[in-house]
């Protein structure tokens, strides 16, 4: 038997919350990570961050290469050992936000 819309309705919206606390969960944990690594005391565009942590994610995700273009040299690391961001204001995935 179909669900009725109000019921799809409300399981959204309980979904929608659960979502909510699970990235607000997942940002504490990140952002309690990056604070003890000192990135809170860096001062950097957060477009350029963003890109910093996008090639972070691909490297433990196992992408190939990094935004640079490098090749992997499968360590886990950029062929120069050291991962290049964008300009300042470079946006890989073009919101501007993180």
């Amino acid at each position: 038997m179909k669900k009725p819309s109000s019921r799809i309705r409300e399981e959204i919206a309980r979904l929608q919350e659960q979502l909510k606390q699970a990235e607000t969960r997942e940002a504490e944990r990140i952002g309690r990570i990056a604070l003890k690594a000192g990135l809170g005391e860096i001062e950097i565009d957060e477009a350029e961050l963003q890109v910093a942590f996008e090639e972070t994610a691909r490297r433990f995700r196992g992408g190939k290469g990094s935004a640079s273009g490098k090749k992997d040299t499968g360590d886990g690391r950029a062929a120069s050992g050291s991962s290049t961001a964008q300009s300042p204001g470079a946006d890989a995935s073009g919101s501007g936000e993180a």
